[in-house]
């Protein structure tokens, strides 16, 4: 066993809410006789998006000897998790499923793919045009699983979340083709998302990264986040720094090393 990062839950704080559960995209964390409890070092990556769901405190990252973390694993495990979840049929949709072990799974963390729709135009043809692109959820890279399928091998686009709201055409200029992770640089954990994000980069061998971001200052450190997150995870990414102005146009795109 090596030294890494990895969760601890002080079961004396934990009023087993289950918040934790919904937040931990690798099933690790499950809620066991009322309390929340890691059923297994193997599923935790140690990355704490569980960290700041837990209303009461009782979550943290230590650093210790534990067993490395099992993609493989990790993926049976979630497979075994939606098949308990299939086979309780719950008739009412409106209900979160009950994996097995208790805890619940949020639909707003699960891990999901989908096609893009085609929408029929007056005169009875398909149009594209006005679909969203968005391929998979969730999007934000607080949520996102950095082993998630659809990160292997794809063209990622790392975006302000205020960037969508100013920019009219941004699903046909930028997001068609592309995943995409969500943050914002002023108000989330910057330190957390260079780790995840250069996780996201050592495990899935990206085609690309592209940062969209808007022109105040502040937004740019998603751009500084990025490099780090690419020095860490140790590849020779080129990736494209763009800069959306207020009145959503394109103001700078450029390719940066």
């Amino acid at each position: 066993m090596a030294v890494r990062d990895i969760v601890i839950i002080d079961e004396e704080k934990c009023n087993g809410c289950g918040q934790c559960v919904t937040a931990c995209a690798e099933g690790a964390i499950e809620i066991v006789d009322g309390k929340a409890r890691l059923i297994g070092e193997i599923y935790c990556d140690g990355l704490g998006a569980c960290l700041g769901e837990c209303p009461q405190g009782a979550i943290r990252i230590e650093k210790r000897e534990a067993s490395a973390f099992d993609e493989k694993a990790t993926k049976a495990h979630l497979a075994q998790q939606v098949q308990g979840r299939q086979a309780e049929k719950i008739s009412d949709r409106s209900i979160p499923a009950k994996p097995a072990g208790g805890g619940f799974v949020c639909p707003g963390t699960r891990t999901q793919q989908f096609q893009k729709p085609l929408r029929p135009t007056a005169a009875g043809e398909t149009d594209d045009s006005a679909c969203s692109e968005l391929s998979h959820w969730p999007v934000q890279l607080m949520l996102v699983s950095p082993h998630a399928p659809y990160f292997k091998n794809a063209d990622l686009l790392l975006v302000a979340d205020c960037v969508p709201f100013a920019m009219a055409g941004f699903h046909s200029r930028f997001l068609r083709g592309r995943s995409i992770a969500v943050g914002c640089p002023k108000l989330d954990n910057s330190e957390f998302y260079v780790e995840k994000l250069a996780e996201i980069i050592r495990s899935n061998a990206l085609k690309s990264l592209a940062v969209v971001h808007m022109e105040v200052p502040c937004c740019f450190g998603l751009t500084q986040i990025a490099k780090k997150a690419v020095e860490a995870a140790g590849e020779n990414l080129v990736f494209e720094d763009i800069t959306i102005d207020l009145q959503g146009n394109v103001l700078i795109q450029e390719r940066r090393k």
